[in-house]
């Protein structure tokens, strides 16, 4: 069970104006209706894991995100609401989901978004950069989406989000670039479509790697981190990107490093340079000799030294 945030509640209370004032400041216009009453609510912007994040509660029955207020600020992004407390009915895309304590919902900034019955509720808003979410996703998540709420990602994602460490500066600066990885994937774990790894989308962004790593290959410190890092997505769904497609990352540039040894080793045998062939292994991208004449036989089913002018098949 999710419980309330007492600090939150402890926060000044906001006209209509100052309510409105203060969510727009990180998340964009939104639009409550004023009702009959005296409008009352609060907001608490923060940060987690780098990432702009809001607790919020209002005592209005109905917020709107219309194209107007689209229109006023032109913010890209999308965001999760965890419903904390009470429940609500949010609609966006012509889904509605009927959000309890607990729920997950996907929204997307640039989609007219109602929520209904939110008296008595508070909510965690957190923002995602649209641009790395995707890039980290491989596809374009839907708004109006709800994630599993019960399960273990659902549940790890709270927590952290949550949790006050999440407030506190990283111990190292690149922390916070590592659990934002950590949360897209736990997104990716709550809001991603039955959809295949080989895909219109993912295709693209499997080019965009195989890109990176053929302008890299002969660098031998270059490594899956590094070039997931560089994508802006995790190493583990860079792993599954190659696995989908019957390779493996090590597979793949190695098969690149041989390649362009055997090339070389044929220019060397036709001009009869006399190159070093461990200058050629290193120049392709090998550390180690020994392990690329055992790959360069495994693949071209010859020793290195033996090749003439003709490069085997």
């Amino acid at each position: 069970m999710v419980q309330p945030n007492n600090d939150f509640l402890s926060a000044p209370e906001l006209c209509y104006d100052g309510f409105i004032a203060a969510l727009r400041e990180n998340f964009g216009c939104f639009s409550p209706a004023r009702g009959t009453n005296i409008f009352a609510g609060r907001v608490r912007p923060r940060r987690v894991f780098g990432l702009a994040a809001v607790d919020l509660a209002c005592d209005t029955v109905r917020v709107d995100r219309t194209k107007l207020d689209i229109r006023r600020d032109d913010m890209e992004y999308y965001f999760v609401v965890a419903q904390l407390t009470g429940g609500s009915t949010i609609i966006q895309n012509d889904r509605v989901v009927n959000a309890a304590a607990g729920e997950l919902v996907l929204l997307d900034s640039t989609r007219p978004v109602t929520l209904v019955g939110v008296q008595q509720a508070q909510w965690l808003g957190l923002q995602l950069p649209r641009q790395n979410l995707v890039s980290h996703l491989g596809f374009e998540p839907h708004g109006g989406t709800c994630g599993r709420g019960q399960g273990q990602a659902a549940r790890i994602l709270r927590q952290l989000a949550l949790d006050p460490v999440g407030n506190a500066e990283p111990a190292v600066a690149s922390a916070d670039d590592y659990m934002r990885l950590v949360v897209y994937d736990l997104l990716g774990a709550l809001f991603a479509p039955p959809a295949p790894l080989c895909s219109r989308h993912t295709d693209k962004l499997f080019a965009r790697i195989c890109g990176i790593i053929k302008d890299r290959y002969a660098d031998p410190d270059i490594s899956p981190r590094e070039v997931a890092t560089e994508m802006g997505i995790s190493l583990r769904y860079l792993q599954k990107l190659f696995t989908a497609r019957g390779s493996t990352y090590t597979h793949y540039i190695s098969s690149l490093r041989l390649d362009h040894a055997a090339h070389l080793i044929e220019c060397r045998a036709s001009m009869k340079t006399g190159q070093p062939l461990s200058d050629i292994a290193y120049a392709s991208g090998f550390r180690d000799y020994t392990y690329f004449a055992r790959g360069f036989r495994q693949r071209f089913g010859t020793a290195p030294g033996s090749i003439g002018a003709t490069r085997p098949r």
